[in-house]
């Protein structure tokens, strides 16, 4: 067995006190410090609360330091931490000297007498409240074993950690989060927490960890609190925050329930204020609901009571860093290879595509996707809510809405950009989606010679999109006969392109549909492609194919009566898996 052996010296006699010896068990962790509740406590000046901490593993002892400002020196040099550790090697912590040796064996002399395994403190408030540490010698391995050191951080040790850095930095005031960049505010943050430690301001409780605390409470501080981990996770697609005390996460198509919470209400509605603040806008009473962005690009939304009722909701869609292409979405099983073909030929051939599907379903994915075909000559004008869209060419100009500001006014919605953007001479329009009357301009500018425009929106079926752009369109207030509003509709729209979310989690394109005019007053569609579903597979995902119709679009008709030859073979039922 090995021990530490400690020379102490710079006491107030200014002589070293004779060597003390520790055994070092299997798989113990050892405090060091001079604080009452190390398990080796240091007199010697210039030593932490609780300075540093030894650890013996299968692959040897290792030592490291416990806070910002805490420094240890091996063989006299300056560092953090070290190891595996050799016989021989002398480690200093302030004026205290730590050596690693071997434990005598029965016929060798005894060392020096070892001070009981215990010291017991004069009684004092501190000990009275909490029982003294045992030393490592007396600790089962069970006790100190990987579960004990990753035990969870309390959530009222985090609130009390957040709310003494928060009056250190001074963060309640809104301006300190403005003029200070994130990676400012979370050095702060860090460098204000390990002095908190040191300082004695705040002491850590037995299993845990110090360097987890403070990337803990840093993080619930001035960053995203306990989400930041689900946002490093590439597989988490949704991150859902039900109040303070529920996270929920989409990861490959499902939601799931997450062990993570926030430490408080405070806490989270912190994090929303950091999220809104960089962006000019506000989330209190009188503004209790809000649409912004993530610097990475991830979509968030949030409420706040009185409108939420269980406290605050944050929702963040998360976006791929990689676009997907259509090759990508065809190797998933999104859709067919003729189902591919035929669409790059829409691009070329710029046709105006109307992408339908519920929440989630992959409709801005798509548009991604069909957008990398448009040519790089042409001029592209993208009109969003929250920017979304990821376009590779380099003649693109972006337009995003801008909400009321805090008085109500300043409001620049969709629409507006929308008829701005007529007069950008734009090649080609995408708006990321209609959902109210900008439908009616956006249907005006498909028709007035911006073929191959892009846009989505929210639908059950291409029946339905249909039906929802009309309806869309009288919300613009124009007193518009139904059937001026579809003969502007069945002129406008080329294709559908249905997507559907399924129970596995997939998500397919489960129609590709053309408008082909008008029958009296019923706008006509002749469905291209389609998803046969069939039963379910043992592992929980379905199982179905693509197949085709056997109709041929108009506008391939016309490319083979001005010569061109297109291939039909794409059409039959059996050439497209």
């Amino acid at each position: 067995m090995q021990q530490i052996a400690i020379t102490q010296g710079g006491n107030e006699s200014g002589k070293a006190s004779p060597a003390d010896h520790y055994p070092l068990h299997s798989d113990a962790r050892v405090l060091l410090g001079h604080s009452r509740r190390c398990d080796i406590r240091l007199s010697a000046s210039g030593v932490a609360r609780k300075h540093a901490e030894v650890r013996k593993t299968p692959d040897g002892i290792y030592i490291r330091s416990l806070g910002s400002r805490c420094f240890l020196q091996l063989n006299g040099a300056n560092c953090r931490q070290a190891g595996p550790l050799t016989l021989g090697d002398e480690v200093r912590i302030g004026q205290a000297q730590l050596h690693i040796i071997n434990a005598p064996t029965p016929d060798a002399p005894a060392p020096a007498p070892a001070p009981a395994p215990t010291r017991a403190p004069e009684p004092s408030n501190e000990t009275a409240q909490a029982p003294s540490r045992v030393q490592p010698a007396q600790i089962p391995p069970s006790q100190t074993s990987a579960d004990k050191r990753s035990a969870s951080v309390s959530a009222a040790l985090i609130r009390r950690f957040q709310e003494a850095i928060s009056e250190r930095l001074d963060l309640y005031r809104r301006d300190v989060l403005q003029t200070l960049s994130a990676e400012q505010l979370r050095q702060e943050a860090q460098t204000a927490a390990w002095e908190l430690i040191n300082e004695g301001v705040i002491e850590l409780t037995e299993p845990v960890d110090a360097d987890r605390v403070v990337t803990t409470v840093v993080a619930e501080a001035v960053g995203l609190g306990p989400i930041e981990a689900l946002m490093e996770d590439p597989s988490i697609s949704e991150v859902m925050v039900n109040g303070h005390e529920r996270i929920y996460v989409e990861r490959h198509g499902r939601v799931e329930k997450t062990s993570l919470a926030f430490s408080s209400a405070a806490s989270l509605s912190s994090v929303l204020e950091r999220i809104v603040s960089p962006l000019g806008r506000r989330l209190d009473e009188g503004s209790p609901l809000v649409d912004a962005r993530l610097p990475d690009g991830s979509r968030v939304n949030a409420i706040i009571p009185p409108l939420a009722l269980h406290g605050p909701a944050l929702t963040i869609r998360r976006f791929a860093q990689s676009r997907m292409s259509l090759d990508k979405l065809r190797e998933l099983g999104a859709l067919s290879q003729a189902m591919q073909a035929f669409l790059v030929m829409c691009i070329s051939h710029r046709r105006n595509i109307l992408i339908s599907g519920g929440t989630g379903t992959g409709k801005t994915t798509i548009l991604n996707a069909l957008s990398a075909h448009i040519e790089s000559s042409e001029r592209i004008i993208t009109i969003e809510d929250s920017a979304e869209l990821q376009l590779d060419q380099d003649h693109v100009v972006a337009l995003e809405s801008r909400p009321a500001n805090i008085e109500g006014s300043g409001a620049i919605p969709i629409r507006d950009l929308v008829r701005n953007a007529l007069r950008m001479r734009p090649d080609r329009i995408l708006v990321g989606e209609c959902r109210g009357g900008e439908a009616l301009d956006m249907l005006q500018a498909m028709n007035t010679g911006h073929d191959g425009s892009l846009t989505t929106a929210h639908a059950n079926s291409p029946r339905d999109a249909l039906a929802r752009l009309e309806v869309m369109t009288l919300m613009a207030g124009m007193e518009l006969p139904a059937r001026a509003i579809r003969e502007q509709i069945s002129a406008a729209i080329d294709i559908v392109v249905q997507l559907t979310r399924f129970s596995d989690g997939r998500r397919r394109i489960t129609a590709i549909t053309e408008v082909a005019g008008m029958e009296g007053e019923q706008v006509l569609l002749t469905e291209i492609f389609r998803y046969r579903r069939h039963a379910a597979l043992n592992d929980g995902c379905l199982s179905g194919e693509f197949a085709a119709s056997g109709q041929i679009p108009a506008f391939y008709e016309a490319m083979r009566a001005e010569g061109e030859t297109p291939d039909l073979g794409i059409f039959q039922g059996n050439a497209l898996t």
